[in-house]
């Protein structure tokens, strides 16, 4: 189904309509896999975890494709639909561009409670509907950046630690700027880092708090002091374990020390391929990434199969980019031979009209052309 926006905009919409909602899954809740201009694409709900207090959307790229060297620029909105008052869905509108590093984008909606509350229309007859809008013209419109405030980590907590909880104002159309990347935004990321510091002196990870906390999901602060870890490695590594919750199982009966160095050597290779460019990857950088890769496979524990062909991505960066180097050398050998043969083409179709011209200036000679003995006398005639 297309909408067309004004004269230029022209989008295709995928439906998913979720019955049965509050009996699913929704640690693991994903729409089936379509297509749009020739893309496969998935909608997601998040939370992926029952400790969250906000509902989320997000729009990720479902192709089979290699960890880097791809991009897709995409404009699009995920729309919340309202079943009882459509005016009040709520629509947020974005554009991003999807690759290896980055292949989901969406944003929170609003609070669990609300969204729960049978009385605010989002849920029906145990039935919820979200829409993705992808746009599928050439020339997708500017974004309204100043529609409504982006999305901060200060807002989020400033709502999470209310009494309230107050839903966000319900908005029809709302920049998307957070990405399966930054769950950092979400209240449970929030909560778990304002925890970690309300009580510095507290002994994290003990094996009777680890025995408790199995009755209930895990999570990375049950098992670690986050107040140890790097700021820019805990977004990285709360999200990895969202989405593999084998990474904390791994750990349940492990000494603190070690699950510190495994996390923490975890938390160093997942941010060394979150920020480091391709073109910036040198001899030390491989052989850092190298050892700290040896040492998790071998012995953390964890199952890294998910991570594995990012890492031999990384790691055959220098390969990949002496084989470039290479390419590029033999594209500008065979460009100048080119060049070359045209030059000699040129003087060639020269040289043909040339001798054409000749040829006939010598037919035209040799008509009538007596030949003549050079070495015989002329004489004279005695009479």
């Amino acid at each position: 189904m297309r909408n067309k926006v004004g004269s230029s905009v022209d989008f295709e919409i995928f439906t998913w309509k979720i019955e049965d909602f509050t009996k699913k899954d929704i640690t693991k809740l994903s729409s089936k896999a379509f297509k749009i201009r020739g893309y496969t694409w998935k909608l997601l709900v998040h939370p992926l975890r029952n400790d969250v207090n906000h509902f989320s959307l997000y729009l990720m790229v479902a192709d089979n494709l290699p960890p880097y060297g791809w991009t897709r620029n995409t404009f699009f909105k995920l729309a919340l639909i309202n079943q009882v008052d459509r005016r009040k869905s709520i629509v947020k509108e974005t554009q991003q561009k999807f690759n290896g590093g980055h292949r989901c984008w969406g944003s929170f909606f609003m609070n669990l409670k609300d969204f729960h509350d049978l009385r605010q229309g989002y849920i029906v007859r145990n039935t919820c509907i979200i829409e993705a809008h992808i746009c599928v013209s050439n020339f997708p419109p500017p974004l309204d950046t100043n529609i409504i405030n982006p999305i901060n980590d200060d807002s989020i907590l400033e709502n999470n630690n209310t009494n309230n909880n107050p839903s966000p104002p319900t908005t029809n159309h709302a920049n998307l700027r957070s990405s399966c990347d930054e769950i950092t935004n979400s209240p449970s990321t929030s909560s778990s880092q304002s925890s970690s510091r309300s009580s510095p002196n507290e002994s994290l990870g003990t094996n009777s708090e680890i025995q408790a906390s199995s009755k209930k999901q895990l999570r990375l602060r049950d098992l670690i002091d986050l107040q140890t870890f790097l700021k820019d490695h805990i977004p990285l590594l709360e999200e990895v374990c969202t989405w593999h919750p084998s990474l904390l199982q791994s750990q349940k009966n492990r000494t603190q020390a070690f699950r510190l160095w495994a996390f923490t050597s975890l938390g160093q290779v997942l941010h060394f391929l979150k920020t480091k460019k391709v073109k910036d990857i040198d001899d030390n950088d491989i052989k850092t990434l190298q050892g700290l890769w040896d040492e998790l496979e071998k012995s953390s524990g964890f199952e890294l199969a998910w991570l594995q062909p990012y890492v031999e991505a990384a790691l055959s960066v220098k390969a990949h980019l002496q084989k470039t180097k290479k390419l590029k050398k033999l594209v500008d050998h065979v460009v100048g031979l080119e060049i070359k043969m045209k030059k000699l083409r040129g003087e060639l179709a020269a040289a043909e009209a040339e001798f054409e011209i000749a040829r006939k200036d010598l037919s035209q000679v040799r008509k009538g052309f007596q030949k003549m003995d050079v070495n015989a006398t002329i004489g004279y005639a005695m009479f």
